[in-house]
């Protein structure tokens, strides 16, 4: 219960109860939370307090409101370090979450000067084209194409990457190691199609994120993925 004694602020020690029913699970992804009156009737608190502490909160990310509707606990976000390389597939089941990837369109398309330059290849280099949806519980949560050598990767199926997490199929099919790789990332709007792939609104806030993926110093994967904004925190370790 709120202490009206102590040296904390109501409003944050409100916030302190219901970031732990929302910590705990108690308050699920999407929860309706309670109305103020409800809130201020169960704490004893102030409709100033109230309307404090849910401020702070959605300024937060932690709850979020539909007008005429309610207040509710925002889904939750996954945070990705951008010091370190990695896996989508690996992250996801660090979060208690199943990944699962749908494979859109698997061909073969020709570098161009863009791709070539990108990828430190001849123009007219073959390439495998693969356009997946990385999914965590059955929810959209990135639309990627990637660009892979013909030559390093000579074989690849369209099967071998809906049976098998990409990077797993390099190293146990073809022997390839990553590295390094170097990514840069930036606010874009998600036009129609990929609003349709990732379930939200045209124009919602994504993340437009490039790969370039390295064994050694030959080029093995050029990857676009669009990231929905709602979903991800990318974080960089300032030293």
């Amino acid at each position: 219960m709120v202490e009206k004694d102590s040296r904390l602020p109501l409003y944050h020690q409100l916030m302190d109860i219901l970031l732990e029913k929302i910590e705990s699970g108690e308050l699920g992804e999407n929860d309706q939370l309670p109305s103020e009156r409800e809130l201020c009737e169960t704490y004893e608190v102030s409709r100033t307090t109230v309307r404090q502490t849910m401020q702070e909160l959605e300024k937060e990310g932690y709850i979020y409101k539909i007008h005429g509707k309610g207040t509710y606990v925002s889904p939750r976000t996954y945070k990705q370090s951008l010091v370190k390389f990695y896996s989508f597939t690996e992250e996801m089941k660090k979060a208690g979450k199943h990944p699962t990837t749908q494979v859109i369109s698997f061909s073969k398309v020709i570098a161009d000067s863009k791709l070539a330059k990108v990828m430190n290849l001849r123009v007219e280099t073959e390439l495998f084209k693969v356009t997946r949806l990385r999914l965590a519980d059955a929810e959209p949560m990135l639309y990627e194409t990637s660009y892979l050598p013909v030559d390093v990767f000579s074989s690849l199926s369209r099967e071998d990457l809906e049976h098998a997490p990409m990077y797993e199929v390099f190293r146990e099919q073809y022997n390839v190691n990553i590295s390094s790789a170097v990514e840069s990332f930036k606010a874009v709007s998600a036009d129609k199609m990929e609003a349709d792939m990732l379930q939200i609104v045209e124009g919602s806030p994504c993340l437009l994120l490039e790969r370039i993926t390295y064994d050694q110093s030959k080029v093995i994967e050029y990857t676009v993925s669009i990231a929905r904004g709602d979903k991800f925190t990318y974080t960089v370790e300032l030293k």
